[in-house]
């Protein structure tokens, strides 16, 4: 068994990279069934935000990894994504999952919205059914650990966020936000929350647009804005002094004919982008016009940065404690993979010893308890002598995955063990704390 992730994200590559892999939420169930189909994939999950897609599954050990895949289903040539790929196996593929979930590698160190983000991931993949098992364990250690992290660490306090850094540029650009109109285009979780911290911070009356006109009426009952047909898009964004658009549409939502538009009917009233989107909403030729300002994910990464010493600290803490995590994680595991050899040599054993004791029952004629005692104890003895060494050699093999496998090969063979059923082995996961 082998764990293996690879993906790109906002420090291996560029938004204008990572807009041509990101996968909608609609299409994201058929994605990671097929990623769980593809030859040597016995488990997967997918993550996509807007700051990261990475592929996450449990493969054969002979499994060469996932450029075969991610070429088929992107229609490129590998030669095009591969220098912005990383690639993690087992305890390096855990660590960073670790990571992700406990918002150490986030673009904003500290934020709250990946570890929903990665629980959602999580049950798309188990509804279609490509999680099951092992990666299971895996991503419900991750919840745990993220949420130590962020009781045991001050890495959440006063974290600098996407929606905080654009209110600030908001503020700079328009020097208050009282009484400004913001219009919201899709009301996904990312605008809804930019646009709660800039009415926090003053701003106006709110306006929403989405595909889902269900979904933007919900919204703006929320915020006690006002919902607006989305074929009324350039309508009314134009009205606003302040757009956050995040459609999921597959092209440029906004181009610089819009945005000049906009701008006539505004009388050259300024105009701010925050394009939260992947791929991008917004044509970066918009930036061109005066009195528009256009920020995308990248923009605001350069914000971001700069904040980031503040909480050097307690990212450093939350990486030890990760590492900690990280260890007690691939011991239970690789304890795991020895427990059901243990078991199936126990159960070998016994049986071999209910049968002597049982066909030489008949020649000793009837027995007292007492003689019953003796013989139970005898026997158990010598089965306990005769197991102690294969089992001793084999916990003491769970340190090192490769001579794990080694040993458990050797003792199946010696002992002539036949696979265990998937019931006895669930048995035996639970045994250990892995859920099957």
């Amino acid at each position: 068994m082998t764990f293996l992730l690879t993906g790109l994200n906002h420090k291996s590559a560029s938004l204008e990279v990572r807009e041509r892999f990101a996968i909608s939420e609609a299409d994201l169930p058929a994605a990671v069934q097929r990623l769980a189909q593809h030859p040597g994939i016995e488990e997967a999950l997918i993550l996509s935000t807007c700051n990261r897609v990475e592929f996450l599954a449990r493969t054969a050990p002979e499994a060469v990894g996932l450029t075969g895949f991610l070429a088929d289903y992107f229609h490129l040539q590998p030669e095009e994504f591969r220098p912005y790929l990383y690639e993690f196996r087992d305890r390096e593929a855990v660590r960073h999952l670790f990571e992700v979930a406990s918002s150490l590698d986030s673009l904003v160190v500290g934020e709250p919205q990946i570890l929903g983000q990665v629980k959602e991931a999580y049950a798309t993949a188990r509804a279609v059914g490509a999680v099951n098992a092992e990666l299971d364990a895996l991503l419900t250690r991750s919840f745990a650990v993220a949420k130590r992290v962020r009781s045991e660490t001050a890495i959440g306090s006063s974290a600098v966020s996407v929606a905080s850094v654009a209110v600030d540029l908001a503020k700079k650009i328009f020097g208050s936000l009282a009484g400004r109109t913001v219009f919201l285009a899709g009301a996904g979780k990312m605008s809804e929350l930019a646009a709660r911290h800039l009415l926090a911070h003053g701003a106006g009356s709110l306006l929403i647009a989405n595909r889902t006109a269900e979904r933007a009426q919900r919204l703006a009952e929320k915020f006690g804005a006002q919902a607006v047909p989305f074929s009324e898009l350039y309508d009314s964004a134009g009205m606003a002094d302040i757009v956050i658009s995040s459609t999921g549409a597959p092209g440029f939502l906004f181009r610089k004919e819009h945005a000049g538009r906009f701008l006539h009917r505004r009388r050259n009233r300024p105009m701010f982008f925050i394009d939260i989107a992947v791929p991008r909403d917004v044509d970066p030729a918009v930036n061109e016009l005066d009195g528009i300002f256009v920020y995308d994910l990248d923009d605001l990464q350069s914000v971001v940065d700069s904040n980031r010493a503040d909480r050097g600290g307690e990212a450093r803490q939350a990486a030890l404690l990760i590492a900690e995590e990280v260890e007690r994680f691939m011991a239970r595991l690789q304890t795991a993979e020895v427990v059901p050899t243990i078991v199936s040599l126990q159960e070998h054993l016994e049986t071999i010893r209910q049968a002597e004791i049982d066909r030489v029952r008949g020649r000793l004629g009837q027995l007292s308890p007492e003689q019953e005692m003796a013989i139970e104890t005898l026997s158990r003895g010598i089965i306990n002598k005769i197991m102690h060494t294969p089992i001793m050699t084999l916990k003491s093999a769970a340190r090192d995955r490769q001579e794990t496998t080694t040993v458990i090969d050797l003792v199946r063979r010696l002992f002539n063990l036949r696979e265990r059923s998937a019931a006895a082995k669930q048995s035996a996961n639970e045994s250990t704390g892995v859920r099957d």
